[in-house]
């Protein structure tokens, strides 16, 4: 194991440095949209990286405070009195985790069908685009860190991109385009050149190349960043300042029955997302591993609890950051432990250093996440699939565009579910005709493996379309199981039969049965080796 690590290391940490510079912004973001203490996104971030890295069963996966729980924390921390009692809706959510791992609650992640979840994937790379060109030009709103295409102010992802427009700052964007063109130049030049450029990350270098340009012109007017469009990172004077920075949840407000009703809202909505985000980093991981969703919602659990304790936001598995692990070549969980040290150890000693990262340089290493998330051949490729996989893929991408993430994958997963529907109608049975039996017109049905009430429709059409004066021949020979209400159908067609001078047989493991009297006696008497019947 020891020697695996070693042989992995020069891909973890690379990488690790690279979600690293992902992270920051998206940890003091997503707590500024979430009307928490800037503290609060570092400390999930610490803990998502250290504690639920070394619990988590993912290699890739990395985690932190979820965009998508920054509405929810919002409103959270305003009904419940405060931000000490909301904690306690954190910790509380966690144990709420511990309790969906341990019921195997994990399970539900594999439901959902691939093309959600390439959809999710891709709508997340667009919203992560949209959302950052402003930062990229240099128009700072804290919208950047929200997936939400409504914004609290008003807004939405569209308004802010024309409101940039007459916003634009020339030193924020120069800088912006300077760090996507070496990026783009890193990638697809550079590290194919030599292993010193695929150890030695883009970002990195982009991210000095910030901190060099922004010192070189803080006495030229025209390109002189400011600090509103910086990385702002808590500075504690000395060591009690920045154990000022933990908040302590207040245990005397677990009473409150509202912070029981946000405490598993916290839990439900962090573990789905977690599900969701497991599901679609191991369907980009290169290696194709396969993530334990049961062990990963403990690990959420138990970040949660040490995080609500220590005065950090709700965490989750975040796609950005998985994203961009797998995208920079991270290999194993080392790579998110070393991002959630890496938070640790620059908030204690490089604070300064860190506020001299303009936010255009690290919303250009966005961008190419994004574009990697959202490349314009995924939609070439979920098309040419057919309007089965591609009507839930771009379903699910608009609705995550232009509602939210979780909104998104439902109207997706509720079209899958409609297509799933509309295949089990059409694959129900397979009908057989032939010319003539005994002066009759002769067609047989054979029923498939599964018949479920959802092939109801087609069936029974089917049978009323028959012709009068026909020979049916009816098989279930194949058929495992059968739903009642198909039963009911049957016995209803027998009644009607008679009337339409139409012949049934009935063809079955137990033999074959010429105009069976009923179908329902017929079916109650079945063996118990033989179908099944809800």
């Amino acid at each position: 194991m020891n020697l695996y690590m070693l042989k992995t290391i020069k891909s973890d940490l690379p990488a690790s440095v690279v979600v690293f510079f992902v992270a920051l912004p998206l940890c003091l973001g997503i707590a500024l949209a979430s009307g928490a203490p800037l503290f609060s996104g570092l400390i999930a971030g610490i803990i998502g990286g250290i504690v639920v890295g070394a619990l988590s069963g993912s290699k890739i996966g990395v985690s932190g405070p979820a965009a998508g729980l920054a509405a929810i924390v919002l409103t959270a921390i305003g009904s419940l009195g405060g931000y000490e009692n909301f904690l306690v809706a954190v910790v509380l959510g966690g144990v709420i985790q511990l309790l969906f791992g341990v019921l195997k609650a994990g399970i539900i992640g594999y439901y959902f069908p691939s093309s959600v979840i390439k959809g999710m994937l891709t709508g997340i790379g667009i919203i992560i685009i949209l959302k950052q060109i402003p930062n990229f030009f240099g128009y700072d709103e804290e919208s950047a860190w929200d997936l939400e295409f409504f914004e609290i102010d008003g807004g939405n992802t569209f308004s802010e991109l024309f409101s940039m427009l007459s916003n634009i700052h020339p030193g924020a964007a120069l800088i912006g385009i300077i760090g996507l063109v070496l990026l783009v130049f890193w990638e697809k030049v550079l590290s194919k050149k030599s292993k010193v450029f695929e150890i030695i990350q883009g970002p990195f270098v982009v991210v000095v190349l910030g901190i060099v340009f922004f010192t070189l012109t803080q006495n030229y007017d025209a390109l002189s960043i400011g600090a509103v469009h910086m990385v702002s990172v808590p500075i504690p004077e000395d060591i009690n300042s920045f154990i000022g920075q933990f908040s302590f949840p207040n245990f005397s407000a677990i009473t409150n029955p509202e912070v029981w009703i946000v405490a598993f809202t916290i839990a439900l909505v962090a573990s789905l997302e977690t599900l969701l985000c497991v599901e679609a980093s191991d369907k980009i991981d290169p290696d194709k591993n396969v993530t334990p969703t049961n062990r990963e919602l403990l690990a959420q659990g138990a970040g949660n609890i040490i995080s609500g304790l220590i005065g950090g936001l709700p965490i989750t598995q975040v796609i950005v950051r998985s994203s961009a692990n797998i995208q920079s070549g991270g290999k194993t969980k080392m790579s998110a432990i070393f991002h959630g040290f890496l938070l640790l150890i620059s908030v204690i000693l490089i604070p300064t250093l860190l506020n001299k990262i303009p936010l255009s340089v690290l919303a250009a290493i966005l961008l190419l996440v994004g574009y990697k998330l959202a490349k314009p051949g995924l939609f070439k490729q979920m098309y040419q699939l057919g309007w089965k996989q591609s009507i839930p893929f771009f379903v699910t991408v608009f609705g995550i565009v232009f509602t939210d993430l979780l909104v998104g994958i439902g109207l997706g997963l509720m079209v899958g579910i409609v297509v799933i529907l509309l295949k089990s109608y059409q694959n129900s049975h397979f009908l057989h005709i032939e010319d003539n039996s005994n002066g009759k017109h002769k067609i047989k049905m054979t029923l498939a493996e599964e018949v479920t009430f959802f092939n109801k429709g087609a069936i029974l059409k089917e049978l009323d379309s028959l012709p009068r004066d026909t020979y049916f021949e009816f098989d279930v020979t194949k058929t495992r199981y059968l739903d009642y209400d198909i039963i009911e159908i049957l016995e209803d067609f027998a009644f009607k039969a008679k009337e339409r001078n139409i012949d049934i047989k009935l063809i079955s493991k137990r033999g074959v049965v010429e105009n069976p009297p009923s179908f329902i006696e017929f079916f109650k008497l079945r063996p118990k080796s033989n179908i099944s019947l809800s």
